[in-house]
């Protein structure tokens, strides 16, 4: 029997509107091949981008990693990330001059650049947003990077100078009644500052007698913001003091809290300064519209000084944190990128597959275990050792999937230039302490060595199979492995544990703390054993991770301190020759490592996506996105394609015009500097 006409009629149409269905979902074939999901650039020329948790803020002196990424785009700074590498590029500076003391910085600002309503920037106004910065009236929780700036730290945590015998102090004094200055301005001599408390200025000269002595019956005066070491030398010259050496600073200044802010709007509005219809900025995007926790949508800024170059429209920003219902938001096409650390563990063997849209690549970030070295039984550095040799840290990435084995402190395949010193430079080192190669190149993992080393430490080992051994006399119930609450750290913790069990036989007892008492804990050593922890860099160089150890008032949370670290770390910033100081500050990190103050785990990998027209946008190390050199490719055959090579390969020719012309003026400048030096 013959099928009637019209039921063939309305079979053939049910099978066409699913085949077009199966087209515009990328499921007949995009999806289920080369794709993840749909793969169709949006028909207007806006991204759309998942970046994380609600912005708390968009005022620069606020805020983490979600609004970074927002305010980037919003603000300009003299300095620009590089997309790829995130080395300081020129923005709002064409070019920059260092003195030959390395503190003072004198930057050349372009004549055509100008606010978001057309107002033109001036030096004056990266002067007052840097002093704004500062000012502890905003109660900024960043201002502490600017304390490499004359004066700044002062400032933030209301410090004074010191009036006496009719002049200023001098901080650094000279003869035995000390050097007085006739005034504290940027240039010259610093003043002393002290606290203006006066309990704290008492236990200061309790302290140190001798700086008691010469404060003793002086006049204390407020440092104020505008005394901070940032000038305006003319409508286009900024000039800024540091009060010692930092290499690093211009890294530093590429950070959103050195964004250069609109004062008339700020002073008008108040509070209300950043509602879309009064905000008023300076970087490449404006704000066209923020519905809270739905959508923030920016729009290109005409006035932008490089806004013809510009290639998208306008970025559309969603805050979302539930990994699933972002997922699933990328496989559909609604949006173009997701944020690191989002796709969720259990979809990694699937999702890893998807070469030309899955990133894992190094980040500015490590995990540890900070180690409390002045408590039994790990005041020990044999002990120590002996629990970093114990863990296998290729099976434990392995295990975690999002992060690769690390064993110095300093995370790899983020400074580059750092990782090729450093492996010569800790080579070296370890054969002039009589390391042999062998035992060098097994730091990573080694049962047996590791229980060596608990025999020096006075231990009584009883020998077992593969290397392992049991310290029986091993007081494990003296010392714990402490996280802060969350699962992925248990599963670390529980992990190690059951390394040090097999490895060592001692059974370690885990335990967690909410956030908050974490903190505490691991900032006053009050953990014994060891305590979670991850540091985070805040800027390209490798000295973000070097000051982790600095100072007596170190961030380590382990009590350890060491005077001839501080003075590797002192040598490193006053050297001008680049390769010369990271050879120092590896010498430093070398000498951190081999008293293992803490055991490093792993440096961090990004994991997110992005579809493949999407160019421009790199997987650099701090997942930070300069939005104007990104854009969305129509041509199918100008995509990504095989993006673990996105970071090794060649740059994206484009984008590598457009950073070589920003750097035209600076490498102009510094080759007439050079002749004339040569003259």
């Amino acid at each position: 029997m013959k099928p009637k006409p019209a039921k063939v009629r309305r079979c053939l149409a049910i099978i066409l509107a699913l085949f077009w269905f199966l087209a515009l979902t990328g499921c007949a074939d995009k999806a289920s091949t080369r794709y993840w999901g749909r793969v169709s650039p949006p028909s207007d020329n806006i991204l759309r981008y998942v970046t994380g948790s609600e912005p708390e803020s968009l005022d620069p002196g606020w805020g983490g990693q979600p609004e970074s990424r927002i305010l980037i785009g919003l603000y300009d700074r003299l300095v620009e990330v590089e997309p790829r590498s995130m080395e300081p590029i020129p923005s709002l500076a064409t070019h920059w001059e260092i003195d030959d003391s390395g503190t003072v910085y004198t930057f050349h600002l372009r004549k055509n650049a100008r606010f978001s309503n057309g107002d033109p920037i001036r030096s004056e106004d990266f002067v007052w947003s840097s002093q704004r910065l500062i000012n502890p009236a905003l109660a900024s929780r960043y201002g502490y990077f600017g304390y490499d700036i004359k004066y700044a730290e002062a400032i933030s945590t209301g410090g004074a100078f010191v009036r006496k015998d009719g002049g200023f102090l001098a901080a650094e004094p000279l003869g035995e009644a000390g050097r007085v200055l006739s005034s504290c301005t940027p240039e010259g001599p610093a003043c002393l500052t002290v606290s203006s408390d006066p309990e704290s200025r008492a236990e200061l000269a309790r302290s140190e007698p001798d700086l008691g002595r010469r404060i003793s019956n002086a006049e204390f005066v407020p440092v104020k913001p505008s005394d901070l070491a940032v000038e305006a030398l003319g409508d286009h010259t900024v000039r800024i003091t540091l009060i010692r050496p930092a290499p690093y600073f211009l890294s530093l200044l590429a950070a959103q809290y050195f964004s250069v802010l609109h004062r008339p709007s700020i002073e008008k509005h108040g509070a209300e300064w950043m509602r879309p219809e009064n905000i008023v900025t300076s970087g490449t995007f404006k704000v066209a519209s923020w519905k809270p926790y739905d959508e923030l949508f920016l729009v290109k800024n005409p006035f932008y000084w490089d806004a013809a170059n510009v290639k998208l429209d306008g970025v559309r920003f969603y805050p979302l944190e539930e990994v699933t219902t972002m997922m699933n938001l990328y496989k559909s096409g609604r949006v173009d990128a997701i944020y690191n650390h989002t796709v969720p563990s259990a979809w990694f063997e699937s999702i890893t597959q998807y070469r030309d849209e899955y990133m894992l690549h190094p980040e500015m970030s490590n995990s540890f275990y900070g180690i409390s070295v002045k408590k039994p039984p790990v005041d020990k550095v044999e002990v120590r050792k002996a629990l970093s040799l114990a863990i296998d840290r290729k099976a434990l990435a392995g295990y975690m999937k999002t992060q690769q084995s690390l064993t110095s402190f300093i995370p790899e395949g983020v400074f580059p230039e750092y990782d090729k010193v450093k492996e010569r430079v800790f080579a070296e080192l370890a054969k002039r302490d009589g390391i042999s190669g062998e035992e060098w190149r097994s730091r990573t993992f080694d049962p047996e060595r590791a229980c060596s080393y608990m025999e020096r430490a006075g231990y009584k080992v009883v020998p077992g199979r593969e290397g392992r051994c049991r310290v029986e006399d091993f007081p494990a119930g003296e010392m714990s492995i402490t996280y802060n609450t969350k699962e992925e750290h248990k599963q670390v913790a529980e992990f190690v544990q059951a390394q040090w069990k097999q490895n060592l036989g001692i059974e370690v007892q885990i335990k967690n703390l909410e956030w908050k008492t974490y903190l505490e804990h691991r900032g006053k050593v009050q953990y014994k054993g060891a305590i979670r922890a991850g540091w985070v860099g805040d800027y390209i160089d490798p000295y973000t991770y070097s000051q982790f150890f600095y100072s007596t008032r170190n961030d380590s949370g382990t009590g350890w301190w060491n005077a001839e670290y501080d003075r590797l770390i002192r040598k490193a910033n006053s050297t001008r020759d680049p390769r010369r100081r990271l050879e120092i500050l590896a010498e430093a990190e070398y000498l951190a490592i081999a008293d293992q103050p803490v055991i490093p785990l792993g440096t961090m990998l990004s994991s997110w996506m992005k579809k493949p027209y999407v160019k421009g946008m790199y997987p650099n190390p701090g997942t930070l996105h300069p939005w104007k050199f990104i854009w969305i490719e129509r041509d199918p055959a100008k995509w990504d394609r095989n993006v673990e090579s996105i970071m090794t390969g060649p740059q994206e020719p484009s984008v590598a015009a457009r950073v070589a012309k920003l750097r035209e003026s600076q490498e102009a400048f510094e080759r007439a500097r050079a002749s004339a030096a040569g003259k």
